[in-house]
C-alpha cells in the first residue's frame, strides 16, 4: 500500500506517537546512541504487514520495525506465554490468536490498556463481536482485532468430476446444506472409487462444527468445565467421528508432511477453508494445482476458525508508539493492506464491504469470488467464547479424534478419553 492521507482516527493517535518519539529520542531511548528506536512485532503465520511497516517508518522518522515471526502457532504460543509471564522478552506489539486471548485478558495488568491511547474511539472499525472479544469484563481494551477466519469449503474439481459429482461451485454447495447431506455426498464419492478420500482428516471438520452454533465451547464464561454438558461439543464430536466410521477420511494428520503431500497429489477432495487456508493450498500445491480447487459454502451456514488480535505488553518501553503501530495495523486501512498481501479476511465491517474485498476473485481457485463468499459468511457468524484452557483441551480432542480415525478407539472410548483429559487440562482431574 502506498502512503495515503491519514484518516481522522489516524491523525488523532499520531499526535501521541509523535510525542512519545520526541521523548524517546531526547533521552536516547532503548535504541542506538543516535536516538533511533526499534519496535519489535511478534507474529505467527503470515500477517501481510510488510507495506504497513514501511508506511509507519516513513511517517515516523527514526523508527525501525523488526518483525519476529514463528510460523507455527503451536510453537509461538508457549514462547509468548513465557515472555508475558516473565515480564521481559515479548515484542512491543504481539499477535494473539483468539483461542488464547482470554488467558491474557485475565492478566490485564501485563498489557497496555489501549483506551488510554485513543482506542476507545475505534469501536466502529470492527465487527461488534470482535470488538467485544478484545475487552476485559471491566472495560480495559487489551486486543485490537485483525483478521477473522470465516469459513468456506474448498473442493477438488478433478476428483469431483472423476466421481461423477457436479463441479460448479453453486451446484456443489447445494449438495450439502446440512452436515448429514455432506456425509451422504461423501458416501457417494467413496462409492465412485476414484482412489482418493472425501476428507483428509476429521479434525478440521470438528473444529468448524464446534463453533458454528456460537455461545461457548469447553468452558462457560464463569470458567466452569462444560465439555460433557455442552450439546454443541458432543454433536460436533459425533458428526466428525461419523465421517471416520463412514470411511471418508484419508487419515492424514493436519499440517503433517503427509497431509501437505495429499494436497499436492489429489489424495482428498474437500477441506474446510477459512480465508487464510487458501494461501496454504496455493503455496503447497504450486503451479500443478492451479485450477484444480474451487471454493463454495460450508454445510450449516458459516462458522469461524482462527483470527487474531494485536496487543501491547506492559513491558514495552515504547507503549505510545507501540499503540499507534497496533492501531495502524488493525485499522480498516491496515486490514485491507493485509487482505491484499495475504488474503487475511478483515474484521472491520467497513473493510469487508469495500470493493477491494467484495469484488476480489482468486484466479488460482477458478476465479472464485472469495471476497463475496467469505464476506457474507463473516456477517453470519455467531460469536464464540473460548475459555482459558481451550488450547490444551483442543489438543486432547485432536489426539482422541486421531485415535478414532486410525481405529485405535471407538467413538465412545475416544469421548471418555477426552472427558478425562479435559478435566486434567482444566485442573479438575
Amino acid at each position: 500500500m502506498q502512503n495515503q492521507p491519514r484518516p481522522a482516527w489516524r491523525a488523532a493517535i499520531a499526535a501521541a506517537g509523535a510525542a512519545a518519539l520526541l521523548a524517546t529520542t531526547a533521552c536516547g531511548g532503548s535504541g542506538d546512541s543516535d536516538g533511533e528506536v526499534t519496535l519489535v512485532v511478534d507474529t505467527f503465520g503470515v500477517f501481510g504487514y510488510e507495506e504497513l511497516y514501511r508506511q509507519f517508518e516513513e511517517d515516523n522518522p527514526g523508527v525501525t520495525i523488526e518483525e519476529r515471526n514463528i510460523t507455527e502457532l503451536a510453537d509461538y504460543t508457549p514462547q509468548l506465554q513465557q515472555n508475558i509471564a516473565a515480564g521481559s522478552g515479548a515484542g512491543d506489539v504481539v499477535a494473539v490468536e483468539e483461542a488464547i486471548l482470554v488467558q491474557f485478558l485475565e492478566q490485564a495488568d501485563r498489557f497496555v490498556d489501549l483506551n488510554e491511547y485513543g482506542g476507545a474511539e475505534l469501536e466502529a472499525d470492527y465487527l461488534p463481536w470482535k470488538w467485544e472479544q478484545g475487552h476485559t469484563p471491566d472495560g480495559r481494551l487489551i486486543g485490537l482485532g485483525t483478521d477473522i477466519g470465516s469459513m468456506a469449503m474448498c473442493y477438488n474439481i478433478e476428483l469431483f468430476r472423476d466421481a461423477g459429482l457436479p463441479t460448479d461451485r453453486e451446484e456443489v454447495g447445494a449438495l450439502w446444506p446440512t452436515w448429514d447431506e455432506f456425509i451422504e455426498t461423501g458416501r457417494d464419492f467413496q462409492e465412485a472409487e476414484t482412489g482418493a478420500s472425501f476428507v483428509s482428516t476429521i479434525s478440521p471438520y470438528y473444529d468448524l462444527l464446534k463453533v458454528q452454533p456460537g455461545g461457548h465451547t469447553y468452558q462457560d464464561r464463569d470458567g466452569n468445565l462444560v465439555v460433557d454438558s455442552n450439546p454443541n461439543v458432543r454433536d460436533a464430536w459425533e458428526t466428525a467421528t461419523e465421517m471416520a466410521e463412514a470411511g471418508l477420511s484419508a487419515n492424514l494428520p493436519l499440517w503433517s508432511d503427509e497431509w501437505n503431500a495429499g494436497i499436492q497429489n489429489n489424495t482428498f477432495a474437500t477441506l474446510p477453508c477459512p480465508a487464510w487456508m487458501l494461501g496454504h493450498i496455493e503455496s503447497t500445491a504450486g503451479e500443478a494445482g492451479n485450477g484444480r480447487w474451487d471454493v463454495t459454502t460450508v454445510p450449516g451456514g458459516g462458522g469461524n476458525r482462527g483470527g487474531s488480535f494485536l496487543a501491547v505488553p506492559a513491558q514495552s518501553e515504547q507503549p505510545e508508539l507501540a499503540a499507534e503501530l497496533a492501531m495502524l495495523l488493525s485499522s480498516p486501512e491496515g486490514q485491507l493492506a493485509a487482505w491484499e498481501a495475504a488474503n487475511n479476511l478483515p474484521s472491520s465491517e467497513e473493510a469487508i464491504d469495500s470493493p477491494e474485498v467484495q469484488e476480489f476473485t482468486r484466479p488460482y481457485f477458478n476465479d472464485a469470488p472469495v471476497g463475496e463468499i467469505y464476506g457474507t459468511s463473516a456477517k453470519d457468524l455467531e460469536p464464540v467464547y473460548f475459555g482459558p484452557d481451550t488450547q490444551a483441551i483442543d489438543d486432547s480432542f485432536r489426539a482422541a479424534l486421531e485415535a478414532v480415525e486410525q481405529g485405535q478407539a471407538s467413538p465412545d472410548e475416544g469421548w471418555q478419553r477426552v472427558l478425562d483429559e479435559a478435566e486434567r487440562a482444566a485442573g479438575e482431574g
